[in-house]
């Protein structure tokens, strides 16, 4: 019997195959089995391009300033209302009458007249002249007698310079505009106006656009009035200069979840606002002005608290250097100076 042998013989111009190694990763070749292509590579390009778009957004938001009160426009009263923080409000029940009806912010330009304001203007500045803080932030403050002088502070009636620099009318006019104020922050928030007094520290402040020097003088820092003195319960503000015309920057930021919302100073213009953490704000830096100056005035008020204070002698001025403090009220006259 004969064994016959196969042979595998080669047509002509045939060669042998080489085999090609699959790259494909294993959803690859499984989508190719199913017999669909799936470019992995491009659906995560895209989400990446989302998020991006996504973060961008948010942060497009979270940046986004709208303007609360402009400068060249004249405000009979403009106000908004917000959610009172749950701190800030289980305070106010502790005191009688002092409840608030409602939280937020406003601003007026009829309350305090021009008069008012000029006198205001000229007691800072003839306080101010007698020292001046070696940075950027410079206070006086009426009642303790606190003066920035240099990188330090000191009692401007001690000084030998200061006798007699403010007068009877002087304290008269500044008692007058803080009664004001007073009543108008308590007519709108509905609190009684009894119950709601001028705190301290009380002072005028001048912020020019040198360096800083202390801590004092970075003024710019967000922060919560409350959370900064515990006595402040109601914060305002009077302009004293004119943002655009006599000073940039400086400009009054409140920082909300939306939006930020400005407040550009105006001379006479008022801002109050509840002082807890509803009201999340800082200053603009000073950058420069035409005369070097921006002049404000704020005014702080609480309620009736171990800070309370003295209601202010309409004598003060003529008190030789015996201060009277003023009641518990935030009551704060800020100078802003570029």
């Amino acid at each position: 019997m004969t064994v016959k042998q196969r042979t595998n013989r080669k047509s002509p111009g045939s060669t042998n195959a080489v085999p090609r190694s699959d790259t494909r990763n294993g959803s690859e070749r499984e989508s190719a089995r199913s017999g669909i292509r799936i470019d992995w590579r491009r659906i995560i390009t895209r989400m990446l391009m989302m998020t991006a778009i996504m973060v961008a957004v948010y942060f497009s938001k979270a940046n986004k300033t709208v303007q609360f009160a402009k400068q060249d426009e004249e405000i009979g009263k403009k106000f908004v209302e917000i959610s009172c923080s749950e701190d800030y409000a289980e305070e106010l029940r502790q005191f009688r009458g002092c409840t608030p009806r409602k939280c937020g912010r406003m601003v007026s330009d009829s309350l305090i007249k021009p008069g008012e304001v000029a006198a205001l203007r000229n007691i800072a500045e003839r306080g101010l002249a007698l020292g001046g803080s070696s940075g950027g932030a410079s206070i006086l403050d009426l009642h303790s007698g606190a003066l920035s002088q240099g990188n330090a502070f000191v009692n401007i009636y001690k000084l030998e310079t200061s006798r007699k620099i403010f007068t009877g009318e002087d304290f008269k006019i500044y008692s007058h505009v803080k009664g004001k104020i007073q009543h108008a922050i308590a007519d709108h928030f509905g609190i009684d106006k009894g119950q709601l007094y001028l705190t301290h520290p009380t002072f005028f402040s001048r912020i020019t656009s040198a360096p800083p020097k202390t801590i004092h003088d970075e003024y710019w820092h967000p922060h919560v009035d409350k959370e900064t003195y515990e006595s402040f319960h109601y914060t305002s503000l009077l302009y004293l200069t004119d943002y655009g015309q006599e000073f940039e920057g400086g400009r009054f930021v409140f920082i909300d979840k939306d939006s930020n919302k400005t407040v550009e100073p105006r001379r006479g213009r008022v801002s109050a606002f509840t002082s807890g953490s509803e009201n999340l704000h800082y200053v603009e830096q000073v950058t420069r002005g035409t005369r070097s100056e921006k002049l404000q005035c704020t005014m702080l008020f609480s309620l009736p608290t171990p800070h309370a204070a003295l209601l202010l002698s309409d004598d003060l001025g003529d008190s030789g250097n015996q201060v009277v403090i003023l009641s518990s009220s935030p009551f704060v006259f800020s100078i802003l100076t570029n």
